[in-house]
């Protein structure tokens, strides 16, 4: 199979980038979304977002861009701090699922036998339970709260990229290149780790950014049921607060949750498509 260096990989991709506006401008949101976390994680900006700045349900304005809530805060504060509430949880769900499944998937397809039966005897058990029962099942046992979103996310987001692992990794096992290896003596954890694995990463790179996306919306959900995160702004929290306000006529706090969530999801959506098509083998050249 033929493979791309990082080098020629990085460069394709650039050029991309370079011929594509639609995936320039996915990056450029993604990116931008992923400053703003970063300087509200440091209280840098929006660190005063509970206190009033103004009047209740002042409309937006030169003086309140996305106007202010029942309690005359800034949306615009909560809005960046969601912002910082939803990257955190798409980065730390995206990586618990990655280790789960990568680490399953190649257990299971490499070894088979009892310990492939057990991997695919518990990805058919998750599977077979609604995402969203499930979610809601462990956010009940685990209590509300960020760090409670990030396992029952993370632990319901790993099955899909498991299932792709093992069939890849069964695919690559009897290769030649791993039966020169186990030839020249190298263990089971070289021939998974050093052979195996660095053939299968598109898989993850490219699973990595549906999982984000995913955990995103899974967050915004759980959140808007009362379920999610507590003490710290949300767009799920900011669209439930809304829902009743839209009655007398304040449209803009969930407006404005609803447009970032949409922005970074599509944004998402657009690059994980494009990451498919440049690093899948069998999409390749088309």
């Amino acid at each position: 199979m033929e493979r791309l260096s990082p080098q020629s990989t990085g460069l394709t991709f650039l050029q991309r980038l370079a011929k594509n506006k639609l995936i320039t401008g996915a990056l450029v949101i993604v990116l931008a979304y992923m400053v703003v976390a970063v300087l509200a994680h440091c209280h840098l900006i929006a660190s005063d977002w509970n206190v009033s700045v103004g009047e209740a349900y002042e409309a937006p304005s030169m003086r309140h861009w996305f106007g202010t809530d029942i309690f005359g805060r800034s949306v615009a504060a909560k809005i960046i701090k969601s912002t910082e509430t939803a990257m955190s949880v798409g980065l730390v769900v995206s990586l618990i699922a990655i280790v789960i499944g990568v680490v399953l998937g190649a257990l299971g397809g490499y070894f088979g036998g009892k310990i492939d039966a057990f991997v695919v005897w518990i990805c058919g058990i998750l599977a077979a339970i609604p995402d969203i029962m499930l979610l809601i099942a462990l956010t009940f046992i685990l209590g509300k709260g960020i760090f409670s979103v990030y396992i029952a996310l993370g632990m319901t987001n790993w099955v899909d990229l498991c299932r792709l692992i093992r069939s890849e990794v069964i695919r690559h096992k009897d290769k030649d290149y791993v039966l020169a290896a186990t030839s020249v003596g190298a263990t089971h954890a070289r021939k998974l780790c050093r052979h195996i694995l660095p053939n299968v990463l598109h898989i993850v790179i490219i699973q990595l950014s549906a999982i984000f996306q995913a955990a995103i919306k899974s967050e915004v959900i759980l959140s808007y049921l009362g379920l999610g995160v507590k003490d710290s702004p949300s767009w799920g929290v900011m669209i439930n607060d809304a829902k009743v306000e839209l009655l007398s006529g304040i449209w803009w706090q969930i407006t404005f949750a609803t447009l970032f969530m949409f922005l970074i999801v599509l944004a998402f959506n657009i690059l994980s498509d494009a990451l498919r098509d440049l690093l899948d083998p069998k999409l390749r050249g088309k």
